[in-house]
């Protein structure tokens, strides 16, 4: 059985198998610009443009292709309305809210370790010179 199957199977994800879906979530769920655009579309819904600036340092490449796999993963709801000119708006799924409160626990995490890694890695590099 091969390892999808069996994560199948067990109905759960064994993210430490290379072969198991899980891990492909996992990366556009944690990917840098999908942390970034989960917790923003935490707080309301975004046009492009808005969420463009709200995610700062993102091209629209890179944000199309983001909102595009976390759409057609279920997280991301992409609302278009037949006017003029086009209005395209982005929400989270309640699949995606899920999500974006798990990233955003890591992200404020993050945010309050920044002295701390810092430190870690002064001292890594002045151990190392």
């Amino acid at each position: 059985m091969a390892v999808s199957e069996r994560c199948a199977a067990r109905g759960v994800g064994d993210i430490k198998q290379p072969m198991c879906p899980s891990r492909l979530i996992l990366e556009h769920v944690t990917s840098r610009w999908g942390v970034l655009v989960l917790v923003a579309l935490l707080e309301r819904s975004y046009r492009f443009s808005e969420l463009r600036r709200e995610v700062g340092g993102v091209s629209e490449k890179m944000l199309a292709q983001t909102l595009q796999t976390l759409e057609r993963d279920g997280f991301v709801h992409r609302d278009a309305k037949p006017v003029i000119p086009p209005r395209v708006d982005y929400s989270l799924t309640p699949l995606g809210i899920e999500a974006a409160e798990q990233v955003r626990a890591l992200a404020r995490w993050t945010e309050h370790q920044v002295d701390a890694v810092q430190a870690a890695r002064e001292a890594y590099d002045e151990a190392r010179a």
